[in-house]
């Protein structure tokens, strides 16, 4: 194992490019799918955007250190290479996994300037979340790393050493699926979008439990300030996102 500081990958002799263990990208892919889900789940459910923010500092620094410094020493790298220290290598090209970091690290400084820095809430940090998520769950569920396959959209060098061996199976031993399986597929999402009608339609009342407008509430002077503050956008509207969107902003 090379001992320099300042480095993205290992050289190996065996390999033409410097390379990386894929098992333990994708197992800190994973762990930082996890943090990012629970972090998410509180912002939209509570409107607590605390555990969005720390998580953000954590994967920004996360990131500077593997695309800028080395993979080696960013903290949820060393982790995941323990956690599979036990399982035989994979090795990938390094390359177009820096590519796909990059892509990463602009996401949480993103994040970092509207979430962190001013406390922006909009479309813009869902749409941005949605993105980091996405990219993450390929990445630790399916071994594909959607950002690498852009960095092969964008260089005449093409990635070499692709988890799965992408790069280099030939068009016609892709597995296909056939007929029958695309069946299967069309039959069970149709049967569970019967069932969800089912469950829907015939989930128990609360009985216990009344409407906003049964319950007399006294008159209280509303500041013109915070009505205006309170004020929900037309883009909060146009996604049914009104009642949330309050939440998060702490309106009532």
């Amino acid at each position: 194992m090379s001992s320099k500081i300042f480095e993205f990958g290992q050289v190996r002799p065996e390999y033409a490019v410097p390379v990386l263990n894929e098992r333990a990208v994708r197992a800190a892919a994973g762990i930082l799918f996890f943090l990012a889900v629970i972090s998410f789940m509180n912002a939209w459910l509570t409107g607590n955007f605390q555990p969005t923010r720390v998580f953000v500092v954590c994967f920004l620094i996360e990131f500077t250190i593997r695309i800028f410094i080395n993979p080696r020493f960013a903290p949820v790298m060393i982790l995941g290479e323990w956690i599979v220290r036990k399982q035989l290598p994979e090795w990938s090209g390094a390359p177009q996994k820096r590519f796909a970091w990059s892509i990463g690290f602009v996401l949480a400084a993103t994040m970092l300037y509207l979430v962190v820095l001013n406390n922006v809430i909009g479309p813009i940090n869902l749409v941005v979340c949605s993105l980091c998520l996405l990219l993450m769950f390929f990445e630790t569920a399916f071994g594909i790393c959607i950002g690498c396959q852009i960095y092969n959209l964008l260089n005449k060098e093409k990635a070499q050493l692709c988890p799965g061996g992408v790069c280099a199976i030939p068009p016609d031993q892709i597995p296909k699926i056939s007929m029958a399986q695309t069946l299967i597929l069309f039959v069970f999402a149709a049967a569970m979008f019967a069932v969800a009608q089912w469950v829907y339609n015939t989930a128990p009342t609360r009985v216990n439990e009344l409407p906003p407008s049964a319950v007399s509430q006294p008159a209280v002077a509303v500041d013109p300030a915070e009505a205006e503050r309170c004020k929900v956008p037309d883009f909060a509207k146009a996604m049914g996102h009104e009642e949330k969107w309050k939440l998060h902003n702490n309106c009532k």
